[in-house]
């Protein structure tokens, strides 16, 4: 079991624990690097799926997980970043450029959202949040003469200084390469001053202002950084489904992202990994067993959309840490065997939620 001795305030700031995590993180780059390789091309589009809900899941999560936000239309910055970069794709506009503006644009309604809603929290924040998607469906259906409307938006085939993006590898390798810049930029936001403070008002909003954060602007940057870094997801969604329809940017992929942030473990940028691994293979999972189910279970409708709500709510009960805080109690007890006791890890009552997120 390794045990680590703080002897400085810098090892609290550095991206790795210990030379152990630079290791295995660097194994496992190798490994997702290798993987078109070995794999079939629907398992690597299906991967590239994974990345593309993972940056928007790490989008939400810091939005939801470390600040204390709840957003129940985050789909929508995913449908205007997907938007924005098919329609400068199709103007002409190289896609070196087309990729950070839609990220732009996503932020830009991340403030637009986030500027209205500064006194809310809560349930009230999560209607009002629901309502910007609804709004922006509806202007994605409506506004015929530039999203297409319900006829659709052909996504044109990106390329960079030439070299054109198609297929399922090149969107996997894409994918992951600004998988690996959002989870950088996270990190390094978090170790922050700005990260602090987005953590202070996630505890307890009045003990944050008493130490002189200012609520209106954290709030507001939280939003804006959670939506931008969702609208590069949506650029690259929009390469991977290759046709944009409004209903798919709907309450239920919203749902889906709710479900990456609690299930894969909240207050964790490894809990948003987890959590986009199990919402994009829930799915191919149902798909296999689906014929071996009762008749009347393998073909009700809405079966889906109702396993995630009950997966969700029996995470919440049952376990509040999710994937990453399962992971973490496993590899604990593995660590401490056979000197591990139940009892030596009960904890007391805590007093502030950061005591319940690690």
């Amino acid at each position: 079991m390794r045990t680590l001795f703080r002897t400085s305030y810098k090892q609290d700031l550095r991206l790795w624990r210990h030379n152990g995590d630079l290791f295995w993180y660097g194994l496992l780059g190798v490994a997702l690097l290798l993987i078109p390789v070995t794999l079939g091309e629907f398992y690597v589009g299906e991967m590239g799926g994974v990345f593309i809900f993972a940056i928007a899941g790490v989008g939400l999560m810091l939005l939801t997980g470390y600040t204390g936000l709840v957003n129940l239309g985050h789909a929508a910055f995913l449908g205007i970043g997907a938007y924005t970069n098919a329609i400068l794709l199709h103007a002409g506009v190289p896609f070196i450029v087309t990729l950070p503006a839609a990220g732009v644009m996503a932020a830009i309604a991340g403030v637009a959202i986030g500027i209205p809603t500064l006194r809310m929290s809560g349930l009230y924040l999560a209607i009002a949040t629901l309502a910007f998607g609804a709004i922006v469906g509806t202007v994605l259906q409506k506004w015929d003469s530039v999203t297409g409307g319900f006829d659709g938006f052909a996504v044109p085939t990106p390329s960079i200084f030439g070299w054109p993006i198609e297929g399922a590898t090149g969107v996997y390798y894409l994918s992951l390469a600004v998988l690996v810049f959002v989870l950088w930029v996270s990190a390094n936001v978090l170790r922050s001053p700005l990260g602090r403070a987005m953590v202070a008002i996630r505890d307890s909003e009045i003990s944050a202002q008493s130490m002189g954060i200012n609520l209106a602007l954290y709030k507001t940057v939280a939003f804006a950084i959670s939506a931008g870094m969702t609208g590069l997801a949506g650029a690259l969604f929009a390469h991977y489904v290759r046709f944009l329809a409004p209903d798919s940017f709907d309450i239920l992929l919203s749902i889906q992202f709710v479900t990456i942030v609690f299930v894969g473990g909240l207050g964790s940028l490894h809990g948003a990994i987890f959590g986009a691994l199990f919402v994009r293979l829930l799915p191919q999972a149902i798909a296999i067993v689906r014929d071996d189910l009762p008749f009347g279970i393998g073909r009700m409708p809405g079966l889906e959309p109702s396993l995630f709500g009950l997966i969700l709510v029996l995470c919440i009960l049952f376990e509040p840490a999710g994937i990453y805080g399962r992971w973490l109690k496993t590899k604990r007890w593995f660590q401490e065997y056979p000197l591990h006791r139940r009892a030596a890890k009960r904890r007391q009552k805590t007093y502030a939620r950061s005591e319940r997120l690690r």
